[in-house]
């Protein structure tokens, strides 16, 4: 005979044994959920890092195009847009209700080899002090003029083969110029924006372009990144309290505050002022445009570290007084320096240099045509570099500069 506490037993053993039993079936159930999950976001990720592939692969000639991959389903997709003198490649890949977005900045591996191009109608480039350049020359002529200046010994060091120069530099991109145009733009002031995190303001490349119109002319102690064009119809003076980040700073007259540091494109009509040891991170743009009767000037004070583009056009071969690029001691430019007026270069500059008339100032004199105390070494740019499509060239490939998201 079975006593009534032994059958209660039995039921609370029963109970305990289904609840486990259930607890492991649901702890399975989930298992296999969240396995699934992570192949599934596996699966997008690595479908669409083959999408980002596919696009660089094809110079970006199937903008827009549906691609599905067979077996899993995932469709990708992927579209380019235009910010600044940068160009942003947008992918997704999304599989039912899951996506994966991704965006990067891209840009063309140059393989010219030019370390400096001098247009030709003017008279010999001569050179002065302590000049080295490393990759190849394009010259009025072969031949390099010494001549002394402040009594200093010459050390002249070129290693490269030297070429005869056309009368204009090589042809811009139109784009150039159309970054300077009407652009569609949700316009707005400080005020109307909501900060994350009460002081970051952030705007994805998939969102619309966000113009902030600058009320006065100083921007201080501003976190600004992503998708932004900040704007003034007068001047902008970005302190050294901000931190920007592939932002875009446009006015007629930009100014960059000694010690500031960040990532950003300054497009300017009058003048761009970079103050002392300030650093533009890899890959900044400082872009001048003018085309008119007065003359404009991109000044980069000394000790300044730039990794990007300098950039000065828009005026023609009877007024190369209007544009100017000047470079001071001690500066370091990685990337490409690019003046269809004059170009005073001093420092070092890894990369490759081009320009209408090179100039040498001193505290009394100005040198037409003449380099001194400069070193232009192409071969120190980093392999990796991906230099801004600034030229018409479809022969070149794509690259990824920066990851953006």
């Amino acid at each position: 005979m079975v006593k009534a506490h032994s059958l209660l037993y039995a039921v609370y053993v029963c109970l305990l044994v289904g609840l486990l039993i259930g607890g492991l079936l649901i702890l399975s159930n989930l298992y296999n959920q969240l396995n699934l999950f992570y192949e599934t976001r596996e699966g997008l990720y690595i479908n669409n890092q083959s999408t980002i592939n596919f696009a660089l692969g094809n110079q970006l000639a199937a903008d827009e195009e549906i691609l599905t991959e067979e077996g899993t389903g995932i469709r990708s997709a992927f579209r380019t847009k235009k910010h600044g003198l940068q160009t942003v490649l947008l992918t997704e890949s999304f599989l039912q209700n899951d996506t994966i977005q991704s965006a990067h900045l891209i840009g063309q591996k140059l393989q010219d080899n030019i370390a400096l191009y001098v247009a030709n109608f003017t008279q010999s480039l001569s050179v002065s002090g302590k000049v080295t350049v490393k990759g190849n020359l394009f010259l009025p002529n072969e031949r390099l003029k010494e001549t002394y200046i402040e009594n200093k010994p010459n050390i002249i060091s070129v290693q490269g083969r030297k070429n005869i120069s056309e009368v204009q530099l090589p042809k811009l991109s139109e784009d150039c110029k159309k970054i300077f145009e009407d652009r569609n733009t949700v316009k707005v002031s400080f005020n109307q924006l909501e900060a994350q995190n009460d002081s970051l303001y952030f705007n994805s490349f998939f969102n619309e372009t966000i113009e902030i119109q600058i009320a006065n002319s100083y921007l201080d102690d501003k976190i600004i990144k992503g998708n932004f064009i900040l704007s003034s119809h007068d001047s902008i003076v970005i302190r050294n309290t901000n931190t920007l980040e592939d932002v875009i700073v446009m006015a007629p007259k930009v100014s960059i505050e000694e010690g500031f540091k960040g990532n950003i494109q300054v497009l300017a009509k009058e003048k761009i002022y970079v103050g002392k040891k300030a650093e533009l991170t890899y890959p900044s743009v400082l872009c001048l445009y003018n085309e008119t009767d007065k003359k404009a000037t991109v000044f980069i004070d000394e000790e300044t570290k730039i990794s990007g583009l300098v950039l000065a056009f828009g005026n023609d071969v009877l007024h190369l007084e209007n544009n100017w690029i000047e470079t001071s001691d001690f500066d370091t430019i990685t990337g490409t320096v690019y003046s269809t007026g004059k170009l005073t270069l001093k420092g070092q500059l890894f990369g490759s240099a081009y320009a209408s008339r090179m100039v040498h100032t001193t505290k009394t004199s100005n040198y037409s045509n003449c380099m001194a105390d400069v070193a232009i070494d192409l071969t120190h740019k980093p392999k990796v570099f991906i230099d801004l499509p600034i030229f018409d060239n479809q022969k070149q490939h794509y690259g990824i500069l920066k990851k953006v998201l």
